[in-house]
């Protein structure tokens, strides 16, 4: 499956042929804040998703529509890769990881979630032959040699477990695993609407700025679509005096690593 991009015209296709489409995107952490959104773009982009949640009830009310491309599984990414692998099954064509640990007492809790459960879920690509990983990561997870290791934003992330360092590792692992991965390091994220142009940099290089979630959520809607975008990692943020430019010249500008 080398140079797994998917189209949306396939998607589309055998949905206008009538056939029920065989491949799915599998989102991670589907009721989160930016998974949620992912999976509403990708529905409107008009792919097929399954939806992996914790919660079954929560998902229940986030996703209100009756959707017949969207189907909610529960999958939980710290209890190892098997059953992962069983939630995502053979009709996913690709997963994408926007999982993230809830902050509280528990110090492991980042390592369980933004390092152990994101290497589950690429041990379960591995076993389902799924050849296309997009992760949603942040900026400054390499802070430390970058020179940022006082810059208070790096400084606040790492308060809970070591959030950054967990990340990183974690993207060490995805970048070894041989899976055509693109990984996404946004800048502070946003909850409002998208107001900017979103600014797209090579890894290690952006250490503030911020981003709305819908802007994340379309970039690794993009990154699915465009084959610049394989085997990279990017960061973003928006900035209102920032040129649009389209998602293939923004992916194009990062050389592969």
């Amino acid at each position: 499956m080398q140079g797994s991009e998917i189209t949306e015209e396939t998607v589309a296709g055998e949905a206008e042929a009538g056939a029920s489409p065989k491949k799915k995107v599998f989102v991670a952490g589907a009721t989160g804040s930016t998974g949620k959104k992912i999976v509403d773009q990708l529905l409107a982009r008009g792919f097929a998703v399954k939806a992996g949640v914790r919660d079954l009830e929560k998902a229940k009310s986030a996703f209100s529509r009756d959707d017949p491309s969207l189907q909610i599984v529960k999958a939980d990414v710290t209890e190892g890769s098997d059953k992962l692998a069983e939630a995502i099954g053979d009709d996913s064509e690709a997963v994408v990881c926007a999982t993230g640990f809830r902050p509280g007492w528990d110090l492991f809790a980042p390592w369980k979630v933004d390092n152990f459960g994101t290497v589950n879920l690429v041990e379960a690509c591995r076993k389902r032959g799924i050849n296309r990983f997009i992760l949603i990561s942040s900026i400054l997870v390499n802070g430390a040699a970058m020179g940022q290791i006082l810059n208070p934003a790096y400084i606040f992330l790492n308060v809970f477990g070591l959030t950054l360092v967990a990340k990183l590792q974690a993207e060490q692992h995805i970048r070894k695993s041989g899976i055509n991965y693109t990984i996404i390091r946004p800048g502070g994220l946003r909850n409002d609407p998208p107001s900017g142009n979103i600014v797209m940099e090579p890894e290690d290089t952006l250490y503030e700025g911020s981003i709305s979630r819908d802007q994340v959520a379309q970039v690794a809607v993009e990154a699915l679509i465009h084959p610049e975008a394989s085997y990279k990692v990017v960061e973003i943020v928006a900035r209102a005096d920032a040129p649009k430019r389209p998602f293939e010249e923004l992916f194009g500008s990062i050389k592969q690593r």
